[in-house]
């Protein structure tokens, strides 16, 4: 009989057993594939690693800008993929370490619920099955295969991609079309531009980037156009082909060339075949309807990362994996969404938290917005020759509570956090007055911004 028994090791499930296994639960861990899940495995990691080679090569053939001349400075994609592969070895074995360490039980089979007798739950792994006194359901996201005649056939066949083949994708194509311009599309149009091919994206809405604030999509938006990737913004796609996809845009119907094509429209909560059904667990539109401390309607049993649908975010996952495992212990922990970063990791990178204009309009809130450009911040102008980024602050005009920062820069990622503790800390404009950021840094432009 295991206290805890954990269906899923992406970033939610690992941390999850990690935290449970030092507070002395007996718990078992089940993944039917590898340990990090798609985070470590063919998402978060993968991609950071190929978009810091490809940040590496912009600045090696700008470096005459610095007083920096290389000649023939070439990119070896294969000789990137390999050290892509080495990074999520180590990364791997590393989570495998910590939680034998921890430990904790270790099943690579795939789980499935058979039901509950007594106190315990039985979940059926491989030829066993195994008891829990209680469930955390942590089984991740699925890509979303869209209806588009064409699109299996092509999935089948190797010429569309997902975020997951995408990232072993053995030769850089002459041309990638990129079918959605949310986080994924962007981050690897941003790679494969920079490593050579000749990059579109169609995108059914009217701007890109989806839930960041749109001043600041829009401004991706200039850079990416910039560097010479083309966006076929309020457009949807009605067909692929092998070598060409085809779109519609104001009623008419366009034919572009497309070697590759990635298929970047979104994810969705991995629900099925797991034996919900069979003790009652409830679904809202196929994700799994947790409260703000992870838990189901089925006492005793929890959900987090992007199974339960609500933000499909690795730190997500931690900050719901760290409630789930408190709750658990008899110490309840609310998870304030607000309050949770997002970033694109795109040349240059996008990230912000809280309240977006958009979402501020939408619920009605009294707002002002202070916005200072990158040109301010003396790091930045340091280090980016001839580029412009903005920081963007929102807050209430009543209360002067900071509702939401966004940041388009060179280390947006690296500094946000600073701003999500803000709003986590529910502070005003001058309360913020005190702080003291080390100078000269990029992150002084929080600070900059919220006192001009």
């Amino acid at each position: 009989m295991f206290d805890l028994i954990i269906i899923g090791g992406g970033p939610a499930g690992y941390f999850a057993a990690e935290r449970a296994g030092q507070e002395g639960l007996n718990v078992l861990l089940i993944e039917k594939s590898s340990l990090g899940g798609v985070c470590l495995n063919e998402g978060c990691i993968p991609s950071k690693t190929l978009l810091y080679s490809a940040k590496l090569y912009d600045n090696a053939k700008q470096g005459e800008r610095y007083g920096v001349r290389a000649d023939n400075v070439s990119f070896d994609h294969s000789a990137v993929l390999r050290r892509k592969n080495k990074v999520v070895r180590i990364l791997t074995a590393g989570i495998k370490a910590k939680l034998t360490a921890n430990n904790v039980k270790i099943v690579n089979e795939k789980a499935k619920i058979l039901g509950k007798t007594g106190d315990s739950f039985n979940i059926k792994a491989g030829d066993m099955t195994y008891q829990g006194k209680q469930i955390l359901i942590a089984t991740g996201s699925v890509p979303v295969i869209p209806p588009i005649p064409g699109v299996q056939e092509g999935l089948d066949a190797g010429y569309i991609l997902t975020n997951r083949s995408i990232l072993d994708l053995a030769e850089v194509p002459a041309s990638l079309v990129i079918i959605g311009g949310g986080v994924i599309g962007l981050e690897m149009a941003s790679y494969y531009n920079s490593a050579g091919s000749k990059v579109t994206v169609i995108e059914m809405l009217d701007y890109i980037g989806g839930f960041i604030d749109r001043e600041i999509g829009d401004f991706l938006l200039k850079e990416y156009q910039k560097k010479g990737i083309q966006f076929k913004l309020s457009s949807r796609v009605t067909k692929v082909e092998p070598g060409s996809v085809t779109y519609e845009s104001d009623g008419e119907l366009f034919t572009i060339e497309a070697d590759k094509a990635l298929l970047s429209i979104g994810r969705r909560p991995a629900t099925c075949e797991l034996g919900l059904e069979a003790i009652g667990v409830e679904l809202e539109k196929g994700r799994i309807k947790t409260d703000s401390c992870g838990r189901t309607n089925i006492p005793g049993i929890f959900a987090a990362g992007d199974v339960n649908g609500v933000s499909m975010l690795a730190h997500t996952a931690y900050r719901e994996a760290k409630a789930c495992i408190n709750t658990i212990l008899g110490n309840e922990d609310i998870i304030n969404y607000d309050a949770v970063p997002s970033v694109i990791y795109t040349n240059p990178e996008v990230a912000g938290v809280g309240e977006t204009e958009e979402s501020a309009k939408k619920k009605g809130l009294d707002y002002s917005v202070k916005k200072l450009s990158m040109r301010y911040n003396g790091r930045f102008m340091a280090e980016n020759e001839g580029r412009d980024g903005i920081c963007k602050v929102l807050y209430d005009n009543q209360s002067q509570r900071i509702l939401g920062i966004h940041i388009i820069s060179s280390y947006a990622s690296e500094i946000i956090h600073s701003a999500a503790m803000m709003i986590e800390s529910k502070m005003t404009i001058m309360d913020t007055d005190r702080f003291v950021f080390p100078h000269p840094t990029v992150s002084e432009i929080i600070s900059d911004t919220i006192l001009s």
